[in-house]
């Protein structure tokens, strides 16, 4: 056996392998918050996307029928499309009166990470709650 040219070895070190082991938990510490923050925006954006196109068929129901669709079944919206539904409830308000109403709610379900949302909302005028996620 012939040990005479260790230096000549190849390979790392395990200072060399802790180094990358560091790198990577730092990319990773600040790469996780960022996907989950982007994913976050995703759901929040396809959970407006369903809002919108509610109020659209509210507005063309409204046309047709002189009145607001009392719900989502009415409207052919009676199952949330699986995004939506997967991360908030969807309910549609028709208070009645004169004039005419509507209130598009969108509630996080509890204990997923949409819930830091809130409640988002969208009425007849196009009033969007809360502004800041809109």
């Amino acid at each position: 056996m012939e040990f005479e040219n260790v230096k000549d070895a190849k390979g790392f070190t395990l200072v060399e392998l802790m180094i990358v082991v560091a790198i990577i938990g730092i990319l990773a510490a600040v790469g996780i918050p960022q996907y989950q923050q982007y994913v976050m925006k995703g759901n929040r954006a396809a959970t407006q996307s369903f809002m919108m196109d509610v109020a659209s068929r509210q507005k063309q129901y409204l046309l047709d029928a002189r009145a607001y669709a009392p719900n989502l079944n009415t409207l052919g919206l009676g199952t949330l499309p699986a995004e939506v539904a997967k991360h908030y409830t969807v309910t549609l308000t028709v208070p009645g009166g004169i004039p005419p109403t509507f209130i598009v709610t969108a509630t996080p379900i509890p204990d997923k990470p949409q819930a830091a949302d809130g409640v988002l909302t969208l009425n007849d005028v196009g009033a969007k709650t809360p502004p800041d996620k809109w």
